[in-house]
């Protein structure tokens, strides 16, 4: 019990390190970018510029705004939005984040299903022009990036076809392109993983055994070769994650889906500081927790 527990604490204190790294240096980086969340407001009387300044914390110097901040961070409080001023980060991204985690969710979920199951049919049929077509396609799936496979999904789907919305939210069918465009380049990669991984494992020394044993390919497969076989999957679950969270800003922005990439990407260009702050530390908690789980699954999955 006791080296579970400092395991545990190990692991949430290497995870506070790296959200607090990962916020002083986006935070330093914000700061160094040209220009600023008011420049537009150029023209304002001085003493509008000033409060606006000091409403936000502008007019201190910099160690100072970011002590401050981090103070607010550490008690869960993310500031107001400088884009947003009727909203605080935390309103924002508890609205935004839902929002974001179905699509990833039912994209990976889509890639495992869809991954999976390819590559299982690929490394059955090794060698024939079924499995060197599939590869084929996995390899263009893999070529081909976000922002041009969404476009080209909402001119196929939505202006060609017209059977579903090209953007927008709140209903079942405004899902199903986004899902798919985050789905397409990790079910391609996935179905290469496991196609490999599960032709490794049908060749090793105990399966033969148990093929001389008598047991049929269907046995082997499923309780001999396939758990083991997808102990790289499950350790690419976490660049997935990485995969779809990345993937996520270009893809709302195509589809205009109100969730975190979306924010971080108008919290960029419009120098919203506590906005893309907030959106960057909430990304980074839900990696870190989904690589402790998958670390987790990995130990359980792995016979060793």
């Amino acid at each position: 019990m006791r080296p579970a527990l400092a395991r545990f604490g190990s692991r949430l204190l290497e995870a506070a390190i790296t959200l607090w790294l990962l916020a002083t240096l986006c935070f330093v980086l914000l700061r160094a970018a040209p220009g600023g969340p008011f420049d537009s407001e150029k023209a304002a009387p001085p003493e509008v510029q000033a409060a606006l300044e000091a409403q936000y914390r502008l007019d201190q110097p910099l160690p100072m705004q970011y002590l401050a901040w981090l103070g607010d961070a550490v008690r869960g409080d993310l500031g107001p939005s400088f884009q947003y001023p009727d909203y605080t980060v935390n309103q924002l991204i508890a609205n935004a984040l839902p929002v974001s985690m179905l699509n990833g969710g039912l994209a990976l979920l889509l890639a495992l299903l869809l991954g999976i199951g390819l590559g299982v049919w690929a490394a059955l049929r090794a060698g024939r022009w079924t499995d060197r077509l599939l590869m084929g396609l996995a390899g263009l799936g893999l070529a081909v990036p976000k922002f041009v496979v969404a476009p080209l999904l909402v001119l196929v789907f939505a202006v060609g076809l017209h059977w579903l919305p090209a953007g927008g939210w709140g209903e079942w069918d405004n899902i199903v392109l986004p899902v798919i465009a985050l789905a397409l380049p990790n079910i391609a990669y996935c179905a290469r993983l496991t196609r490999a991984s599960l032709l490794e494992t049908l060749s090793a020394d105990y399966l033969t055994a148990a093929r001389a044993r008598g047991l049929s390919e269907t046995r082997l497969l499923f309780a001999h070769a396939l758990k083991p076989a997808l102990l790289p999957v499950a350790a690419w679950l976490s660049p997935a994650l990485i995969n779809v969270v990345t993937g996520s800003a270009v893809v709302e922005q195509v589809f205009g889906i109100p969730g975190m990439g979306r924010y971080f990407v108008q919290g960029a260009l419009n120098r919203d500081y506590t906005l893309v702050l907030g959106v960057v530390l909430a990304i980074g908690a839900l990696i870190v927790a989904i690589n402790v789980a998958v670390d987790a699954l990995r130990a359980w999955m792995d016979p060793r």
